[in-house]
């Protein structure tokens, strides 16, 4: 019975938080088998500690701050540093959200992190700082600094075409 009831909670879990951790893996590796790695690895570590969570926004952090991690080590190895940027289809809503994801995937990781978080994930300045260890200072920094570089590539013709 206590498995059963593990089993579904996992389940839950996954279910919930399936499409965020992919697509916070994509946004930091740029390379789908890469995403599908951490993603693997992500519920894998849930399922082996099934962690006991204080609320649901610790429970988001914790998978958030997990996704995070696994995608930094994926990324030490020099093979996966020197793949090519993702090619292949995403689809949003409309072709212009698709356009703009294209250009975030292309930042510098530290400004595509805080842009999946604030804008994909919904969370507030002050969550990321707290989820990312950062300084409240340097999110709104890098947050600035990654709107401009969009900006600039939107204003650029990337969505005259």
């Amino acid at each position: 019975m206590i498995v059963a009831s593990k089993m579904d909670y996992l389940e839950h879990l996954i279910d919930k938080y399936s499409d965020m951790v992919y697509r916070l893996a994509m946004s930091r590796t740029r390379n789908i088998h890469t995403s599908q790695d951490v993603y693997q690895e992500v519920f894998l570590r849930l399922s082996r500690k099934i962690p006991e969570f204080e609320n649901e926004e610790h429970e988001k952090a914790w998978i958030i701050k997990v996704t995070i991690n696994c995608s930094k080590n994926m990324l030490v190895d020099d093979f996966i540093k020197n793949t090519t940027i993702l090619k292949e289809d995403i689809t949003f809503e409309t072709e212009e959200r698709n356009e703009i994801y294209f250009e975030v995937i292309k930042l510098p990781k530290k400004y595509r992190t805080i842009i999946h978080l604030f804008y994909y994930e919904g969370y507030k300045v002050e969550e990321i700082s707290k989820i990312l260890d950062m300084n409240i200072n340097t999110v709104k920094s890098h947050l600035f600094r990654a709107r401009d570089m969009l900006k600039n590539k939107v204003e650029g013709g990337l969505l005259d075409e």
